[in-house]
């Protein structure tokens, strides 16, 4: 997969004739927004600190976003630069809501505009689990690395690729049943702020009309008196260091450790007559649900209630035969972690390790552009394995620019999943 990449340096270029992603999609005449970086979402009643936050630091320089409602909220951003635009339908919520009563599903679409690849793990749109491909291999390659995850509710793919267990279906007749989530701008005022300023604009604007009548015609005219004076000296801002992305990844080590502990606390609840599913973890949270079999909805609920852990979103389908919930996770420091090699160097260690310890490893190459216009690569890889963070934790967090995205367990088949990027020169 490494090889047919073709990772040489024009690869990096940020115009959108060279980068290997799109923006949009059309399908059936409406557009839709693609390749947002999506994160849980903790407050969904005010969620614009911590989109701002994301801004600042997960994504620098995104200026747009939109919500994701239901079990698992969530937000995805973007930067507007790159091609989006404020007002414009959101693909993969109109695809999750559309689809909400598949709790997993790994699919790919194919578009006038490209392969969009989509992948949702318990209500969760992973951070890179939508992403508009430009080249149908690297499309296939990221489906294909993604069915080695197991218990996938429905698996949708291209028919002409001819893989078992998949099924091709109408993209514009699921998006047509979706939420039409609209992208906006982050920085823009919004209730009581918006009133505030409204009220505060008024206020100044019937001053200065005041003003100006009375200076205009009730203030008899002076006549002025010119003084000399000294021109002032005109500073010039200094430009504020951009902060680059490796500037404030989330520490791995920390990452690994209270997902691990969160997880492992999760896997714990076993409420009689319930069978646990995946659970996932990111930054911020753990999420996992749990599917009747002979036991009743209040033992369930007994259950969490006598836990004693910090949960929250707790919830049960309409059919009360699922029940989902989050563990909230302790806040991750954010620290810098600049990379120490370039992209063929780094994969071709990357490969050699795995290869000796008899692992297989995913990578593939993507990069990120600042507001500023910078262009940043990295390294993305992803893992499977029966061994928790904490095995994995010294060996992965040994390559600097490193940072852990999702770790997912799998409990009925003891798999563990690992997603994370590597920053590189």
């Amino acid at each position: 997969m490494l090889e047919e990449a073709k990772l040489v340096d024009e690869d990096y270029d940020s115009g959108a004739s060279k980068r290997s992603w799109g923006t949009s999609i059309t399908v059936d005449g409406t557009t839709y927004a693609t390749s947002l970086f999506w994160q849980p979402l903790q407050n969904a009643s005010d969620p614009f600190q911590e989109v701002e936050s994301a801004s600042a630091g997960v994504l620098e320089g995104a200026d747009l976003f939109c919500i994701k409602g239901g079990k698992a909220p969530q937000f995805g951003i973007c930067v507007s630069h790159e091609g989006y635009k404020s007002g414009e339908t959101v693909a993969a919520v109109a695809l999750a809501t559309a689809m909400s009563n598949i709790a997993s599903y790994v699919a790919v679409f194919k578009t006038d505009q490209g392969w969009w690849y989509t992948c949702i793990r318990n209500d969760i749109i992973l951070s890179d689990g939508d992403m508009l491909f430009l080249s149908e291999e690297e499309a296939k390659s990221q489906f294909m690395s993604m069915l080695a995850v197991p218990d996938w509710g429905k698996k949708i793919a291209p028919k002409e690729w001819g893989i078992e267990e998949t099924e091709d279906m109408d993209l514009g007749e699921i998006l047509m049943r979706g939420a039409k989530s609209k992208l906006q701008k982050i920085k823009a005022l919004r209730g009581t702020k918006l009133f505030l300023v409204i009220a505060i604009s008024a206020v100044v604007g019937l001053w200065l009309l005041s003003s100006l009548i009375n200076h205009l015609f009730l203030t008899p005219t002076v006549r002025p008196v010119i003084v000399p004076v000294k021109p002032k000296a005109v500073q010039t801002a200094q430009p504020v260091p951009e902060v680059k992305p490796w500037e404030k990844v989330y520490d791995p080590k920390a990452m690994m450790r209270e997902c691990n502990n969160g997880i492992v606390a999760l896997a714990r609840l076993m409420p009689p007559g319930w069978s646990i599913g995946q659970i996932s973890c990111t930054p911020g949270s753990v999420v996992t649900s749990w599917q009747r079999n002979v036991g009743r909805l209040i033992w369930a609920k007994k259950a969490l209630d006598d836990s004693g852990l910090n949960l929250s979103g707790t919830g049960f389908s309409a059919d009360g035969n699922t029940m989902s919930t989050s563990l909230i996770l302790p806040q991750i420091e954010q620290f810098s972690s600049p990379p120490e090699k370039n992209i063929i160097d780094l994969q071709n260690i990357l490969n050699d390790e795995f290869q000796s310890i008899g692992v297989p490893i995913s990578l593939s190459m993507d990069t990120t552009t600042s507001s500023t216009g910078n262009v940043y690569k990295m390294l993305r890889f992803a893992i499977n394995s029966t061994y928790n963070p904490i095995t994995w934790s010294e060996i992965l967090t040994k390559y600097s620019g490193l940072e852990i995205k999702l770790i997912t367990y799998s409990p009925n088949e003891n798999i563990w999943h690992y997603e994370g990027t590597i920053y590189v020169l």
